[in-house]
């Protein structure tokens, strides 16, 4: 099946806008892979330095008889989805020392979770850690002794960074590697219904925390299809992780032989032999395309909105959120998990999963099929699945119909024909809207606003039963520059409430909502932002505005609002308190939304 005709217009706008920055990336990249990994160059001092805790390795890593992978990881026991990677690192390296190489934990990176800081100062801080987890992956590979990478991370800004990171060492291949998602316990709705019964005072903390305690209960990814698990997906439809390998819960068998496969993987496809594949070959512009198109047939995380463009760029590639509403109304919405429907991601995945999407779409013609991928030359390799067979991993062909048509639909009869994420623009600006789980009655949302300066506010005014009518809440003053762009997913509750009182209701802010964000309309991600005198900043109470998700409009329809003089903010309380003065240079450096919010510039 060719490209559908518009794909290849959208594909070659980004190649012909990239091709001076692009062009530059690869000339560097062909230039460090020139210069090659320095071990064999370094001081006999250095060199045992480096390989000093090596243990049984020691020998094979001062001969440089064969590849060194480097392992950078975001292992933490707080963090659900994190915790399975402490094995990790010992299953690399037996499993490589048995075909001569080495591997090393080449150093950590920090992961953060945004479900434990929701709401909470902390999250200030987390997508400035997405950057930092980029310079941290920078430092670990610094030393320039290793032949390939592997990375283990999952959730919300870890993936962003640790690619952002790999980039950089784009002349090096690039594997990474899942931990999967937790078993299904207390079903996500259910869980949700709780949460909006203690935010109306229904319920006690008690009862709250019971239904949270059985909806994460293990190691793994939270089940729902949030930010993390966008990220996985993500990854199949990139290119970088192997196969159907996203949603293998943490314990099994093949996930194991995954994991054993992928280090296997990264140092065949590295210079030592005949199968050379870089990072920066298989993340190319046809490559982000279709995880736009993976992000849109999914009704995957507005998150990604900012961290693709992030991730583009550091490899010379740009996007924009046209690009992606321009994708949106192509592709269409083939899955229903949760936020977006009553499944879970392993549910998602027992239904046939990513490798069925990827070939409905592939025959769609709806994905370039033509990239590389660690799985080999062409995306027809993600329609395979792993499997165990006399204890050994093997492949085969995956399921070509779905086995839950409730879940996940064939391109010829979609959910919806357009993959629910649009770009607004108006006299408010640029922003962007996830509507594949928002009912059609409330796409288009006219009424007064009220106006804060902080989510806390917002839920006072609930308490407080100031909210008896239509409503748009305005959340401003809560951009990158000015406070690190914090989720105000812990507003969804109420704001859920009174849209079942049967109001209308929109929120609209220069904030980001969760991948978890749901049925009330959200323009999100408002540029420029108020700290930097946009649009948003003269909006006062009472004043209207328009939200149309059909046309794609976000219209200030109050006459004068831009005459007035923009209003300002003490924003000096978020520069303190839990770590948040350390990050007063990326407030300072820090890119609008539109661009990617990151520190690194264009």
């Amino acid at each position: 099946m060719p490209v559908h005709q518009d794909l290849q217009k959208i594909t070659d706008r980004i190649v012909a806008r990239s091709a001076k920055s692009r062009e530059t990336y690869l000339e560097r990249m062909s230039a460090a892979r020139g210069k090659g990994p320095s071990r064999g160059h370094l001081s006999c001092s250095g060199q045992a330095h480096a390989f000093a805790a090596a243990g049984p390795d020691q020998g094979e890593l001062a001969t440089g008889q064969g590849g060194n992978l480097g392992i950078v990881t975001a292992y933490n026991d707080m963090l659900s989805a994190h915790q399975p990677f402490e094995r990790y690192p010992t299953l690399i390296r037996d499993a490589v020392r048995a075909n001569g190489s080495t591997a090393q934990v080449a150093g950590g990176v920090p992961a953060m979770c945004d479900g434990v800081t929701q709401g909470e100062a902390g999250m200030e801080l987390s997508l400035f850690s997405r950057d930092l987890i980029a310079m941290a992956a920078g430092i670990a590979l610094s030393h320039n002794t290793f032949d390939a990478s592997v990375y283990l991370g999952v959730c919300d800004k870890i993936v962003p960074g640790l690619v952002i990171g790999a980039q950089v060492f784009g002349h090096l291949p690039a594997v990474f590697i899942p931990a999967g998602p937790m078993t299904s316990g207390l079903q996500n709705d259910e869980k949700a219904k709780v949460r909006q019964k203690f935010a109306a005072g229904e319920c006690g903390r008690d009862e709250l925390m019971a239904a949270e305690m059985a909806a994460y209960h293990g190691p793994g990814t939270c089940t729902f299809y949030g930010t993390a698990n966008t990220n996985q997906m993500l990854m199949e439809f990139m290119g970088l992780h192997l196969p159907s390998s996203s949603f293998i819960n943490p314990g099994a068998e093949v996930r194991d032989a995954l994991t054993i496969e992928a280090a296997h993987r990264a140092l065949s496809l590295s210079d030592l032999g005949d199968n050379y594949t870089p990072v920066c070959e298989i993340l190319s512009e046809k490559t982000f395309v279709n995880g736009m198109v993976g992000l849109m047939a999914t009704g995957g995380s507005t998150n990604l909105l900012i961290h693709l463009i992030a991730m583009a760029r550091a490899g010379g590639i740009i996007l924009d959120w046209q690009d992606f509403s321009d994708v949106s109304d192509i592709v269409p919405l083939l899955a229903r998990v949760y936020p977006n429907g009553l499944a879970d991601v392993n549910h998602f995945h027992a239904a046939g999963g990513l490798g069925y999407m990827i070939g409905e779409l592939l025959g769609a013609g709806l994905l370039h099929p033509d990239t590389k991928t660690i799985a080999g030359d062409g995306l027809h390799n993600y329609t395979q699945e792993p499997f165990m067979e006399d204890g050994a991993l093997a492949w085969r062909a995956g399921t070509s119909k779905s086995l839950n048509e409730r879940i996940l639909r064939p391109a010829s009869e979609p959910f919806a024909t357009s993959g629910g994420l649009k770009r607004l623009s108006g006299s408010l600006g640029t922003s962007v809207i996830k509507i594949s789980a928002v009912d059609p009655a409330h796409h288009v949302i006219e009424a007064p606003v009220r106006v804060f300066h902080d989510q806390d506010e917002v839920k006072a005014a609930f308490k407080a039963g100031e909210f008896t009518g239509d409503v748009i809440v305005v959340v401003r003053f809560q951009g990158p520059k000015a406070n690190g762009m914090p989720e105000l997913h812990s507003l969804t509750p109420m704001l859920g409430i009174l849209q079942g009182r049967g109001y209308k209701v929109a929120l609209v802010t220069d904030g980001r909502m969760s991948g978890a964000s749901g049925k009330v309309p959200a323009a999100i991600h408002v540029s420029p932002e108020a700290l930097d005198g946009g649009p948003i900043a003269y909006l006062q109470d009472g004043d209207v505005l328009r939200l149309d998700a059909a046309t794609g409009t976000l219209e200030i329809l109050t006459h004068g609002v831009l005459d007035r003089e923009a209003v300002t903010a003490d924003m000096s309380h978020n520069n303190y308190g839990t770590g948040r003065e350390l990050f007063a240079p990326f407030r300072n450096a820090v890119g609008t939304a539109d661009t990617g919010a990151t520190v690194f510039g264009s």
